[in-house]
């Protein structure tokens, strides 16, 4: 008899009898009593949510005196329960241990006796430990280096699998364990703010060692004489005069994604030793992940790579729900795994900026829009530090609970999680490039991911020095990438952002590939470009040949460049009529609406037929837009639908009946700042 495991499946989480799509919610189970457990259990049954999702915080569960409570000593903590009662109302179970959660606790739910441990903290150029200025105190982070922290993890991991392994899938509800937390080096991820710890420092010299072979061709490569690999150095601050002085600053970026790699992979490793393998891991990337050193290709030994959204419902923040969505899913897609929201936001913490109803709600269908096939919403049961979420910490439903049941029956009845959204055309930034973002950024004391979070570009945020390049090739590439995405826009053509490193997963099935190839690129992956031109999908280059390669090092001969098209996009409206031109070269389907100000995404079944629209306001004001749908002779309101029972147009002034196709499209009123889910459906009068 063959044993079940749960695995990553692209529709949810493969349990061998059933495939569970991931439909989860948050709830904290030591900041509430234990006697409402139930009650918001059931009232997140009563959304429609599959999965619980609990973080198991470290500095809660240890006492005093080095021993770990599960339940023993305070009711609060013991996590067992919780998860055998979420068991008993049919849940399955996501547990995140950390050892870093955040979940607004102080010291984000490490024990204090680590953050103030020196051997464990991060450290600064000058040898000193790395501050988080963050409410309610500020403390030391650690270290994702440090060997006396990972001997630490060891001991809380050995005991959180003491507790919850028998509770893993198949004997119990546990499908998914979550590595860490967010893992931007805990919010200072600064290119020069950490770390200099003396591990890291050692593990530096070693990364340096395997990719160069010896002090000789670091040297070269450095343009430093004499250096030695058992001595060298990082770099403390960003002081490239010319591009020969970039290769050990682009070092260090890549480091820092290496460092985060390795972390990830030993506590992977510490959790399955603990007991808690065999079940599919995860792990969770903060707002502004594409500033910051994490990079999913080299988290290849986590089964999910999730995104974390907090987004207001805006014109300002929509592009940036889109790139990130779309990146996250070409991946995802490519590796046969499902696009998690690990984090939507229904609420928020009372030092923060307000999140509203409307910002959650856009937000969460927007990023289904765009690809997401799966979302935990964050929290759906209220706890303190927490505002507005759509279930008191009673196990009291609000009102806000009605519209999320309504889409979690409209995705079920749609099965949504099923369906594809067929993304022809892929925009690539290499990953160097961002490697250049992260060591030329121009604000040193405020985090790259901060400027990418508010929506800034690389020529607000980044040195605009040239270098000896010709170029400032950061902004020359983005701006590149932004005329190919305002042109696809406007002609209604479904496009994904692809991530450079993941390059063959994010952009299989692609017909179309536009590639910014300012500054340099490494050969290797201008041999993937070439592979792809080579099977039939036409590449775009631009906008011009690299004369350098990824650590912006002169080539020693030109490149080969005969399989691409090579796009100087000297003129703004040259990305207009090449898109133009794509359209009617290769027959792509195109999905306009009529307005600048609203968007529209469309997705299929497995035989290409459309099943659902999505319409998109992030304005102020409600609009009436004309939307072309290819296959599709009438459009239902699949949330309205669900709310009401009936199968009726909630905002069409013509009342209950579906959205008939008129000459150029169908027209679909919607209300300021939310989105329209529109289900394809046989006329009903």
């Amino acid at each position: 008899m063959s044993i079940r495991r749960a695995q990553m499946h692209p529709h949810g989480i493969d349990l061998g009898h059933e495939i569970i799509p991931l439909w989860c919610g948050a709830m904290h189970y030591w900041r509430l009593d234990p006697s409402e457990w139930g009650a918001g259990l059931d009232a997140m049954r009563s959304m429609g949510l599959r999965l619980v999702d609990t973080y198991v915080p470290w500095g809660i569960h240890e006492q005093n005196d080095g021993s770990f409570d599960f339940g023993t000593r305070d009711p609060r903590l013991d996590v067992r329960r919780f998860i055998r009662e979420a068991h008993a109302r049919g849940f399955k179970v996501v547990v995140r241990p950390g050892p870093h959660i955040n979940a607004e606790l102080t010291y984000f739910g490490l024990p204090e006796r680590i953050v103030w441990t020196p051997e464990c903290q991060a450290r600064t150029p000058r040898n000193n430990p790395v501050m988080l200025p963050m409410l309610p105190v500020a403390f030391p982070v650690p270290s994702y280096a440090s060997r006396a922290f990972f001997a630490e993890t060891k001991k809380w991991f050995a005991a959180v699998g003491s507790a919850l392994s028998t509770l893993r899938f198949p004997e119990g509800p546990i499908v998914m364990v979550q590595v860490d937390n967010e893992g931007a080096l805990y919010f200072r991820d600064g290119a020069y703010d950490q770390d200099y710890h003396p591990d890291a420092i050692g593990d530096f010299r070693r990364f340096l060692g395997e990719k160069y072979g010896s002090g000789e061709e670091l040297s070269r490569v450095w343009s430093m004489p004499d250096l030695d690999l058992e001595t060298v150095m990082p770099p403390v601050r960003f002081d490239a005069t010319r591009a020969s002085d970039l290769a050990r600053h682009l070092d260090w970026m890549e480091f820092h994604e290496e460092l985060l790699a390795v972390a990830m992979s030993t506590f992977r490793e510490q959790l399955e030793e603990s007991g808690l393998g065999g079940i599919p891991t995860l792990h969770n990337f903060p707002l502004g992940e594409a500033a910051t050193p994490l990079n999913a290709a080299r988290l290849g030994s986590l089964d999910l790579i999730g995104l974390d959204y907090y987004h207001r419902a805006n014109p300002q923040e929509h592009p940036l729900i889109v790139r990130r969505t779309t990146e996250l899913a070409s991946r995802s897609e490519g590796l046969g795994s499902p696009a998690f929201a690990a984090e939507i936001g229904a609420g928020f913490p009372p030092f923060f900026s307000p999140i509203d109803e409307k910002d959650a709600l856009y937000t969460l269908l927007t990023g289904l829009a765009y690809g997401l096939r799966g979302y935990n919403l964050y929290m759906a049961v209220e706890r303190d530090r927490w505002v507005g979420s759509p279930i008191d910490a009673h196990g009291v439903r609000r009102p806000f609970a009605d519209a999320f049941t309504a889409l979690n029956e409209a995705l079920e009845r749609t099965r949504f999680h099923t369906l594809k959204r067929r993304t022809d055309v892929r925009l690539v930034m290499p990953r160097a490039l961002r490697r250049l973002a992260r060591a030329t950024h121009a604000f040193g004391p405020v985090t790259p991911a901060v400027f990418n979070v508010l929506g800034a570009s690389f020529e607000e945020s980044c040195l605009e020095e040239e270098l000896g390049l010709g170029e400032v090739a950061t902004i020359e590439a983005e701006a590149f990438l932004r005329a190919f995405e305002a042109a696809l826009i406007a002609r209604g053509v479904p496009f994904a952002y692809a991530a450079g490193e993941s390059l063959d997963a994010s952009v299989a099935g692609a017909r179309w590939i536009v590639c910014a190839t300012a500054g340099g690129i490494k050969p290797a992956f201008l041999d993937q470009l070439r592979r792809r031109a080579q099977q039939g999908v036409k590449v775009t280059i631009g906008p011009r040949v690299p004369a350098r390669d990824g650590s912006m090092r002169l080539l020693e001969r030109p490149l080969d460049v005969s399989d691409f098209e090579v796009e100087p996009l000297e003129a703004i409206d040259r990305a207009g009529a090449l898109v133009a031109r794509r359209i009617e070269e290769l027959g792509i389907t195109t999905y306009a609406i009529d307005r600048d100000d609203a968007y529209v995404t469309v997705h299929e079944d497995e035989s290409g037929a459309p099943r659902v629209v999505f319409v998109m306001n992030p304005t102020s004001e409600t609009v009436l837009a004309r939307v072309s749908v290819a296959g599709a002779s009438h459009l239902v309101d699949a949330i309205a639908t669900a709310a009401t029972g009936s199968s009726f147009d909630l905002t069409s002034p013509r009342g209950a009946r579906p959205l008939n196709r008129e000459a150029g499209g169908f027209r679909v009123q919607v209300p300021a700042r939310s989105v329209r889910m529109l289900e394809v459906a046989p006329y009903q009068p």
